[in-house]
């Protein structure tokens, strides 16, 4: 009898235990939500925000992220088109339109940094007078690599030239990468040429890149050069397809106290300043 007394709790205690791991794995599944698909600018992704963000959220939320970084042009196309679920972009003007025109259903700002110009530091001595800068380029047809991809940082480029009613095409020198900030930062480098970046981008290819950038800061500080990023969940009345519920969530997730303040630590260890301020609920 007590052997198979002893018989029995052996395999009641096997089948528990069995029981438990089917519980735990159900739970697991549970948790596993799905993925969250996301047009995003080169940028979050170049600095490794992306990176460090996303295995955060799929532990407190169970959404997988998962993303395409592209110009914000193109991501917004990609929103548009019914595409991806969010966009994470920085293109205030853009995004408004993007809200209005019904692609989206609302905008929400969560972080920023800035526009920087960097380059060689002859001719071009460092200043926070971006008008000097550009006039200078196109007086002297000194080497300037633009993005030309429609992105947040062609179009703040594009900006800048057309409020000082300067034509930079004119410049022999002017050459569009057509590639993301990464890539046009090493065309640029190779070129010892000038080049309008975001700070974050910059700061980490200057530390982290194979072959590090030679190129410095020659413009900062600047008025106008604020590089604001933007949320925005597509619209689940024009595309019923769309994961309308994971992209609630990350918006509610990343403008949350805890995530602001997980942004505005990134960076700060190495390279000794943060690469984005987080600002959900305001913006500048």
């Amino acid at each position: 009898m007590n052997r198979r007394f002893t018989a029995v709790l052996a395999i009641a205690a096997s089948v528990a235990m069995l029981g438990n791991c089917a519980t735990a794995e159900e739970t697991e599944a549970k948790e596993a939500k799905g993925r969250l698909m996301m047009a995003t600018t080169t940028s979050t992704a170049d600095t490794g925000l992306l990176d460090y963000l996303a295995p955060i959220f799929l532990e407190d939320t169970g959404w997988e992220l998962q993303w395409d970084a592209v110009g914000t042009g193109e991501a917004l196309k990609m929103g548009e088109n019914g595409d991806v679920d969010i966009v994470l972009v920085h293109a205030k003007a853009s995004e408004e339109e993007f809200v209005e025109s019904g692609f989206g259903v609302e905008r929400f700002p969560v972080m920023y940094n800035d526009f920087i110009v960097v380059g060689p530091e002859e001719p071009i001595e460092a200043t926070d007078d971006i008008e000097a800068v550009f006039t200078q380029i196109t007086e002297e047809n000194l080497a300037f690599v633009s993005r030309g991809d429609d992105s947040g940082t062609d179009k703040k480029e594009k900006k800048i030239w057309a409020a000082l009613e300067l034509e930079p095409t004119g410049n022999e020198n002017y050459v569009e990468s057509g590639q993301g900030m990464g890539a046009t930062l090493t065309m640029a480098d190779e070129m010892q040429a000038y080049c309008l970046t975001d700070r974050g981008t910059f700061l980490k290819l200057k530390k982290d890149a194979d072959v590090a950038l030679e190129l410095e800061i020659v413009c900062e500080g600047a008025k106008d050069l604020l590089n604001q990023y933007g949320v925005i969940a597509v619209n689940p009345e024009k595309y019923p397809e769309v994961n309308n519920e994971a992209a609630n969530e990350f918006i509610e997730w990343i403008c949350s106290d805890e995530v602001q303040e997980l942004i505005g630590e990134f960076g700060v260890e190495e390279y000794g300043q943060a690469l984005f301020t987080p600002n959900a609920g305001t913006e500048n």
